[in-house]
């Protein structure tokens, strides 16, 4: 049996609004479904091995040559593809993070160090991380925004952890698959370091900014042609099925949709993290888009008989019973998560 671990598993709670999954509430655009629709006329044959549509369109949009991606059956794929790519002997993982990274990792025996981030600062990473990044560690990982906690790691610290990384020949891997609900995103972006810098990986996925989790399609993008050649030896052939490749490509001319929901977005998320508030719990600045709180230990029971679904977060390392996160959802929704609060 699959360990459920995430967030968003409507097939055993049915008839419920789930917030616990953080992808785009607009859904995917109408031009990514019309893709999966022509799509299945080609189902009969195999997919691109190559997915020279998508990585052509990609590396257009990126700036980057095409040979610098590598595509993956969601971004879940792409993480175990750098482990089993590198075969690392040690990781450092900042905590609490996403799980997928600690899995991956635990998957080839790799030993793994925490660093702790503590709510006291917002769960963010410190000075002192430079500590930690020493010759014995062969890769971090680290999610910005955090997930689940939507905290920033800023540029200048990122920047820093990159030197630091490729002094000591460190594969840093940041995930970016949230980046674009952030304000300033596109600015706090590390794709533009990946010439300068090639023991850095950037991650990111059409999952979140164009709802397409059930599509599974991520991808990576780094200078390090040769961990990619590794990891394409490291995946079953055909990975990316034609269905995400002509989604993916489809998806990546919607430059309006993603402009329009990020603002929508941003602008809700502002709303409901106040809503929240004047409700009694205490919310964490996200620049997710999800917000991460705490409330009463039985918060999560108490919402799921209202038919609302948040996700738990005890179960990630270093959180406890009564750390919630909650996805920013649309205005009508969002409304009835704040009403079943009141009511509780």
């Amino acid at each position: 049996m699959k360990k459920l671990v995430h967030g968003g598993d409507i097939y055993r709670n049915k008839n419920v609004i789930d917030f616990s999954s953080n992808c785009n509430p607009f859904g995917p655009p109408e031009g990514v479904k019309q893709a999966i629709r022509d799509a299945a006329e080609k189902i009969g044959e195999y997919p691109d091995v190559m997915c020279t549509e998508l990585r052509e369109t990609l590396a257009e949009k990126l700036c980057v040559p095409g040979e610098m991606i590598f595509f993956g059956n969601g971004a879940a794929e792409v993480i175990f593809s750098i482990a089993f790519a590198l075969k690392p002997e040690k990781a450092l993982l900042p905590a609490p993070t996403f799980a997928e990274y600690e899995q991956a990792l635990a998957a080839v025996g790799c030993e793994i160090e925490h660093y702790m981030t503590y709510e006291k600062d917002s769960f963010g990473i410190r000075e002192d991380m430079m500590s930690f990044l020493t010759e014995d560690i062969d890769v971090i990982f680290i999610c910005n925004p955090n997930n689940p906690t939507g905290t920033v790691t800023d540029k200048d610290m990122l920047m820093k952890i990159a030197d630091r990384c490729m002094e000591n020949d460190i594969t840093l891997v940041i995930d970016e698959c949230f980046l674009d609900f952030a304000y300033e995103g596109q600015s706090m972006s590390m794709m533009n370091e990946l010439a300068n810098n090639g023991k850095l990986v950037i991650l990111k996925a059409f999952t979140k900014l164009y709802a397409m989790a059930g599509v599974r399609l991520g991808y990576c993008v780094s200078s390090d042609t040769d961990l990619l050649e590794r990891m394409n030896d490291a995946v079953q052939p055909w990975n990316v099925s034609t269905i995400a490749q002509l989604a993916g490509a489809a998806a990546l001319k919607e430059d309006e949709y993603a402009e329009r929901t990020c603002m929508e977005i941003k602008k809700e998320r502002l709303w409901l993290a106040d809503a929240l508030k004047d409700e009694g719990l205490k919310v964490l600045d996200s620049e997710g888009n999800y917000l991460f709180f705490t409330g009463s230990d039985d918060l999560y029971d108490k919402l799921m008989e209202k038919g609302i679904m948040i996700r738990d977060c005890s179960n990630y390392r270093g959180l406890y019973r009564g750390c919630y996160r909650a996805a920013v959802k649309l205005h009508e929704d969002n409304v009835k998560l704040i009403e079943a609060l009141r009511s509780i």
